[in-house]
C-alpha cells in the first residue's frame, strides 16, 4: 500500500519509552482522533506522561482533568467526554477510526475474483526499463537469521482490499538489505525486541493485480504499475516490532496498511509509548541504510532500490530456484 498525500501533524514528540508520569487507563482510552477526517481533533499523549490535544493546523494544547470526563484545555475552553466521542466549545465531535472507514470503503468496492485476476496479471507485461541495473539476487528472509517473523498479509485475505494476492506467505530481498535488515534484528535483540515481516518483495504482477482491483477513486493508495514500486525492485520491506520476551507484536500509532493520518512517520499522536517504539524502529532501519517512507511508518525503502530492476518472478519460482 502506498499513499502520495501527506499532512505534518503538529505536535510533540517523544524521545524516550517511558512517559514520565502514568496516565490512568481511563485518560489514555481518551487517545484517539474525532470529528471530520478533514479536520480531525486528535487527542494524544506527550512526551512527559500528560494528554494533550491538537486540531488540524493548530499547535497542541494540554488537557487538565476537572472532574469526572472533564477536562480544562489550555489556553481556554473545556473539554467533555460523551458516550459516542468528545465535545469540546459546544461541538460534539463524533470518535473516529479513519483507517478502518476506508478500508471497509474499498473493501465494499472491490469486485474481483482473485483467481482470474491474477491469471490477467501474469499476462501483462510490465514497463520497459532501460539502465544500468545490477543484478537480482532475491534472498528468502526465512534464511537469513533468527530475528524476523512473518505475517504476510497479502498472502491471505487479511489485508486492506480482503483478496488473497500472494499464491503463498513468502518475504525476500535482494542480498545487500537482506544482510542490512538481518543486522538492524540483531541490533533491535539487543533492545528486547524482533522484527514482524508484513512485505518484502512483490511480484510486478501483483501491483498490477492491486491497480485493477482497487476503484479508481482509491488509486492514490497503491502504486501505479505502468512504473512499478520499490517492493517490486526487491528492495522494500513493510514491518514492525514484537517483544521478544512475550512475543506479542508493539502497539503502533497506527494499524499496519491503515489508510489514515496516524500511519504517517511524523504523526504526533498516539501514546509516548507508541510513538518511541516507532522511533526505535525507524533508528535501527536508518543506521543500515534503509529511507522510512514518509506516509507509512512501516515501510522502509534500502537506498541503493534505484539500482535493481523491476521484478517479475513469483514466490514459486523464486522458491523452485532454492
Amino acid at each position: 500500500m502506498r499513499q502520495t498525500r501527506r499532512t505534518v501533524a503538529a505536535g510533540v514528540l517523544a524521545s524516550g519509552l517511558a512517559p514520565g508520569a502514568a496516565l490512568a487507563a481511563a485518560d489514555l482510552s481518551l487517545v484517539a482522533q474525532y470529528g471530520a477526517p478533514e479536520a480531525p481533533l486528535t487527542v494524544f499523549e506527550t512526551g512527559d506522561g500528560q494528554l494533550a490535544v491538537f486540531a488540524y493546523g493548530r499547535p497542541p494544547r494540554r488537557l487538565s482533568p476537572l472532574a469526572a470526563s472533564r477536562y480544562a484545555v489550555e489556553g481556554g475552553g473545556e473539554l467533555l467526554v460523551t458516550a459516542r466521542g468528545v465535545r469540546l466549545d459546544g461541538a460534539v465531535l463524533p470518535r473516529r477510526d479513519f483507517g478502518a472507514e476506508v478500508q471497509a470503503g474499498i473493501r465494499r468496492a472491490v469486485r474481483a475474483d482473485s483467481r482470474i485476476l491474477r491469471e490477467r496479471a501474469l499476462a501483462a507485461t510490465p514497463p520497459t526499463e532501460t539502465g544500468d541495473f545490477l543484478p537480482a539476487d532475491l534472498v528468502n528472509l526465512a534464511t537469513v537469521g533468527p530475528g524476523f517473523r512473518f505475517d504476510i498479509r497479502y498472502a491471505g485475505r487479511d489485508n486492506f482490499m480482503g483478496l488473497k494476492l500472494y499464491e503463498r506467505p513468502a518475504a525476500w530481498l535482494q542480498r545487500p538489505a537482506a544482510e542490512a535488515l538481518g543486522r538492524a534484528a540483531k541490533a533491535l535483540a539487543g533492545q528486547g525486541y524482533g522484527l514482524t515481516i508484513h512485505d518484502a518483495y512483490r511480484p510486478w504482477f501483483v501491483t498490477w493485480m492491486f491497480w485493477e482491483a482497487t476503484p479508481p477513486a482509491s488509486r492514490v493508495v497503491v502504486a501505479d504499475p505502468a512504473k512499478g514500486s520499490r517492493h517490486n525492485r526487491g528492495c522494500a520491506v513493510d514491518l514492525t516490532l514484537h517483544d521478544l520476551a512475550t512475543g506479542a507484536v508493539v502497539e503502533m500509532p497506527s494499524r499496519y496498511d491503515e489508510m489514515s493520518t496516524r500511519s504517517y512517520a511524523d504523526f504526533a499522536g498516539g501514546t509516548a509509548r507508541q510513538r518511541a517504539l516507532r522511533g526505535m524502529l525507524r533508528d535501527a532501519m536508518v543506521a543500515q541504510g534503509f529511507e522510512v517512507y514518509p506516509e507509512e511508518w512501516w515501510h522502509f525503502d534500502f537506498g541503493a532500490w534505484r539500482r535493481y530492476p523491476i521484478g517479475v518472478k513469483t514466490f514459486t519460482q523464486l522458491a523452485g530456484r532454492v
